[in-house]
């Protein structure tokens, strides 16, 4: 069993930067890939970005691409996202998530999630 807590949300202004993190309990995360979600209220929860257990491969949907970056510190058992240039539409929960295997696209492929850590881009 893998516990995940996001942690670094906040309230930004718009063109604003923010780092979130998920730490990782329970169990090594090493072998597993991991994945940032989104979830803004009343609607589905939609992929952000993934990160293969090995670090070899990176993933993101085209909404963040060039504006995120997912790494991952197995050493730590964390994982990360780096956002910039965060637009108001950014606004959501953020959650973690781990599977013991390969990177999904599909939420619901994975394993272990997290509660969630608010972002919200406003004026």
């Amino acid at each position: 069993q893998v516990y995940l807590v996001e942690s670094g949300g906040g309230l930004v202004q718009p063109g604003a930067s923010l780092l979130l993190s998920c730490a990782a309990s329970g169990g090594r995360i090493g072998t597993y890939a991991m994945a940032w979600f989104r979830q803004a209220p009343e609607k589905e929860r939609e992929f952000v970005a993934a990160i293969s257990w090995s670090a070899g491969s990176t993933f993101y949907a085209d909404s963040v691409k060039g504006r995120f970056t997912v790494s991952r510190d197995n050493a730590v058992d964390r994982i990360y996202l780096q956002m910039t240039r965060l637009k108001p539409e950014d606004t959501a929960v953020y959650y973690c998530a781990a599977e013991d295997g390969a990177v999904s696209f599909d939420a619901r492929e994975y394993d272990y999630w997290g509660r969630g850590t608010q972002v919200t881009v406003s004026s």
